[in-house]
């Protein structure tokens, strides 16, 4: 799973980043502080099937598995970023393999559309988020109409249906076929010949495009005063999760307790000090923590990265393994691997998963639960234990 971390500059993204993975970055309050974009690891919590199975292992804590996700923090967006502006074409083209984005917003509305400090209240993060909408539909479009006579000619020469020819044209962007014939039926496209397209039904594609890569919004510095009433509307006008997110205080709680200083799970809203020897001024700032902790239930950090993948992108937890006796693999390891498959996936996706050799091998797969063989075509459940049997 990829995560992308997106939003325009200067709104707390590489924050936010280093605060899911503890990867040390350049963090600062100004516009284009990040050029690179940045790789790290997260995890994101679900139940463990150990509990319904009825047996221990030491892949969980108390019956919860951390499961881990790779999250891609790149340069933030200004307006007019498709046709080059600012970082725009670079920021776009990291992204293409994501699939799940966590939208940053500066939720106090103190950041102009290019970044810059204005003051708390001065602008509305709704319209950060439709220019980012409209940023990322534009270069979906130019990236489908460049060449596009060529692609008609192939397309009618080969005599291939207009759902191969698209998914040929955007085989890098990491959409799936069926995402593909979605927007193609949405749009009522399906039929219509690719060399009669015009602008209006290249744009009109490049929005059902758009939203076939589902986001979550990260509304950032939600501590501070105005912040409040822009979330509400952002749940009211938003059609994605709306999370509450404080980004400094889950990285200064993570640092304190990489130090030693607290016991803090991510994702609680509580931590306990561990330390004796905590400086007063030290002190002062975890009851400060503390008290935002359970005013707002946590720091929204992790709860993001968790409604990413398991409400937007409709993800479940699904757990190969070879011995469907013992639930464990060939060494005997118990539930070795937790992967994470979009809704609707079958067992042939699994197999593709975890090796293209098994997907072109598969024979089979049975229900580890139940003891009973599963349909190829059979639509995995969040859960699921699978032995896959493969040539």
């Amino acid at each position: 799973m990829l995560i992308g971390i997106i939003g325009k500059t200067n709104v707390g993204k590489s924050t936010f980043f280093s605060a899911a993975t503890l990867v040390d970055v350049e963090m600062a309050n100004r516009p284009f502080t990040t050029i690179k974009p940045n790789r790290g690891v997260a995890q994101v919590r679900t139940h463990c099937a150990c509990k319904v199975l009825g047996i221990e292992h030491s892949g969980c804590i108390d019956g919860v598995r951390f499961i881990p996700v790779e999250l891609l923090d790149v340069a933030g967006l200004v307006p007019d970023a498709h046709l080059g502006r600012g970082l725009g074409n670079k920021f776009l083209d990291d992204l293409r393999q994501a699939d799940v984005f966590v939208h940053v917003v500066d939720a106090s509305g103190s950041t102009d559309a290019e970044g810059r400090f204005v003051g708390e209240g001065a602008r509305d993060p709704l319209e950060d988020i439709k220019f980012l909408e409209i940023e990322i539909q534009e270069w979906l479009k130019s990236i489908l109409s460049r060449d596009w006579v060529r692609v008609c000619k192939l397309a009618e020469q080969s005599g291939a249906e207009n759902i191969n020819a698209i998914h040929e044209k955007l085989s890098g962007l990491g959409f799936s076929k069926r995402s593909l014939e979605v927007a193609l039926e949405e749009t009522g496209l399906a039929k219509k010949k690719l060399s009669t397209w015009n602008d209006q039904d290249m744009t009109a594609f490049s929005i059902a495009l758009r939203q076939a890569k589902p986001f979550v919004v990260a509304a950032n510095k939600a501590d501070l005063p105005n912040s409040s009433a822009n979330i509400e509307r952002m749940e009211k006008e938003v059609n994605a999760p709306v999370i509450p997110v404080i980004a400094e205080a889950e990285l200064a709680l993570k640092r304190a307790a990489r130090r030693g200083l607290i016991s803090y799970t991510p994702g609680d809203s509580k931590f306990e000090i561990t330390s004796k020897n905590i400086p007063p001024q030290l002190a002062s700032a975890l009851s400060r923590l503390s008290d935002l902790l359970e005013k707002f239930g946590g720091t929204g950090v992790q709860q993001t990265l968790e409604a990413a993948i398991f409400t937007a992108y409709q993800g479940i937890v699904v757990y190969p393994v070879e011995d469907m006796n013992a639930f464990s693999d060939k060494n005997g390891n118990v539930l070795p691997d937790a992967i994470i498959m979009k809704s609707g996936s079958t067992p042939v996706d699994l197999a593709r998963m975890i090796h293209s050799d098994m997907a072109k091998g598969y024979l089979y797969s049975i229900d580890a639960k139940t003891k009973q063989r599963v349909a190829s075509d059979y639509l995995l459940k969040d859960g699921d234990v699978i032995k896959i049997v493969f040539s």
